[in-house]
């Protein structure tokens, strides 16, 4: 379901730019939730979803709106640490005019609704900025708003029996649980989910400067 108005992206992309910025080298060979992803493969993955929701918000369509997110693994730039920032601002910033959310565009080779474009990328945000955190072992907040929408546009998937194209079977998670748990199992993520060898996580949340440094 996509949401009643508009939504400024730019707090949850910069939490994810935020993220990415704390990850170490040393964890880009790491597994994430992802199974096809390390580290590394889902750094660039975000670089290339924001490239193309920005192009779809925009309405300039062509190979980046085209291409479908499964038809190559994607590669890190070399200079994502500047890139990907770069791209996330420019994201959001295309996303703040209202003629993005009106009128029909056109992500990952399927035109759509702007709107439901829009709330595709706000749960993409939202659920790989966890993806993210939980890989790297960082503590994680995503902004309140785009996580209720996220939550929102996964429910309403969660019983169409074509979901599984795009995500995994729901998770069940307990109706109390945060709503963070919720949207994760929704995704088809176990929220429980640690890297192998990792400890379970001391807490989900991250303060308004984000993670520390490493």
């Amino acid at each position: 379901m996509p949401p009643s108005t508009t939504l400024d992206l730019t707090p949850q992309a910069r939490i994810v730019a935020r993220l990415a910025a704390g990850v170490a080298d040393a964890r880009l060979g790491d597994p994430t939730p992802c199974p096809a992803y390390t580290v590394g493969d889902l750094l660039a993955h975000l670089a290339g979803l924001a490239v193309a929701f920005r192009d779809a918000a925009r309405k300039d369509l062509g190979p980046t709106t085209d291409t479908a997110p499964d038809s190559a693994k994607p590669v890190l730039s070399a200079a994502w640490r500047e890139e990907l920032p770069h791209v996330l601002d420019e994201l959001a910033e295309a996303w703040r005019r209202p003629a993005a959310w009106s009128g029909m565009t056109r992500a990952g080779g399927v035109d759509l609704p702007g709107d439901v474009a829009g709330a595709v990328v706000i749960d993409e945000l939202v659920v790989h900025g966890w993806d993210l955190a939980r890989a790297a072992g960082l503590p994680y907040d995503p902004d309140q708003a785009a996580l209720r929408a996220a939550y929102d546009f996964l429910l309403a998937s969660a019983d169409d029996p074509g979901r599984g194209d795009i995500f995994g079977p729901v998770v069940p998670v307990p109706d109390d649980a945060p709503l963070l748990d919720r949207a994760v199992g929704l995704s088809g993520r176990d929220p429980a989910w640690t890297p192998p060898g990792a400890s379970a996580p001391r807490a989900q949340t991250m303060g308004p400067k984000g993670p520390p440094r490493p």
